[in-house]
């Protein structure tokens, strides 16, 4: 029988533990490195079948773009395919966007993993990330579902394994309520754009050197952060906030949103304030996740 729906699929949000800018393209693309992780911020969707090949959106909470990522995921599936079914996606969005948090990205990619299953395409992942990847750079991090080392322009994922399984992990994560523009980001003249390039095997004993020395911080830094603080001096009030409570602070992609490390085990080693945040930010401690909770599928 065809399934005629799917509910309740979690659509993860993502941390860049660091994130270095090492060069440019001769295409004006900058080449990254960075470590992306994922957390239990999530999005909810609900992929529900159609017969006459329409695609639609329903926004369960917030008003999205009219053609956001989902739809175009959606529509990329549908005419690479050639499958003449329809889709309704139902989205409850929670993970705040302009946050450098990769919402959007984590939307499509779970309607490529969620759609490949309610139309019975049983494509291999392997062209889920062909098509994930003419999305967006991040949306094929998102498919591949693990911890990875990420290069080029994000294209390249290598699976990752920390010295902390990020299940252990806690983060505080708080937006402001400013978002940043990515495209002013990446042209502005504070932009680090020659960092040196790390290496897997380095970034990784040096994280286990932090862990052993009970350091709270990941190694590296995020270039684009000096950028993004002159365009908007309340990601660098959020990164002293939560540097004063957890002792560390880094902003994640391109902003605006920043996280700091808040432990390791059961509890955290400190909570968000029981009064709530300043008025405009967002926030919540999370836990990191060794998996994406979709990476069985497809099939």
């Amino acid at each position: 029988m065809p399934i005629a729906a799917l509910y309740d699929l979690p659509a993860p949000a993502k941390l860049n533990l660091f994130l270095h800018v090492v060069g440019r393209r001769d295409d004006g693309y900058h080449l990254l490195q960075s470590v992306f992780t994922l957390i239990d911020w999530a999005d909810t969707l609900h992929l529900e079948r159609r017969t006459d090949g329409r695609l639609h959106r329903h926004d369960l909470g917030p008003a999205l773009p009219e053609d956001d990522l989902c739809l175009r995921a959606a529509r990329r599936l549908q005419a690479a395919s050639g499958c003449r079914l329809g889709v309704d996606i139902h989205i409850d969005k929670q993970v705040p966007w302009g946050a450098g948090l990769g919402g959007g990205s984590s939307d499509a990619a779970t309607v490529l993993l969620g759609l490949n299953r309610l139309w019975s395409l049983h494509w291999p992942r392997e062209r889920l990330l062909a098509l994930a990847l003419e999305l967006g750079a991040d949306v094929p991090f998102f498919v591949g579902g693990h911890t990875a080392w990420v290069e080029g322009i994000g294209e390249r994922l290598t699976p990752i394994t920390l010295p902390v399984p990020p299940s252990r992990q806690h983060y505080a994560v708080v937006k402001p309520a400013a978002a940043l523009p990515t495209a002013q980001i990446f042209s502005s003249p504070l932009l680090t754009r020659d960092t040196n390039a790390a290496t897997v095997v380095g970034f990784l004993a040096d994280a286990s050197a932090a862990q052993a020395a009970e350091r709270t911080g990941y190694p590296g830094r995020n270039d684009l952060q000096a950028a993004a603080e002159a365009l908007c001096p309340e990601v660098a009030t959020v990164a002293r906030w939560l540097e004063a409570r957890f002792g560390n602070s880094r902003m994640t992609g391109s902003g605006s949103a920043v996280f700091a490390r808040a432990g390791t085990g059961d509890q955290p080693v400190a909570t968000m304030p029981e009064g709530g945040l300043p008025e405009g930010w967002v926030g919540r401690m999370c836990r990191g996740l060794d998996q994406h909770p979709l990476v069985g599928w497809p099939g």
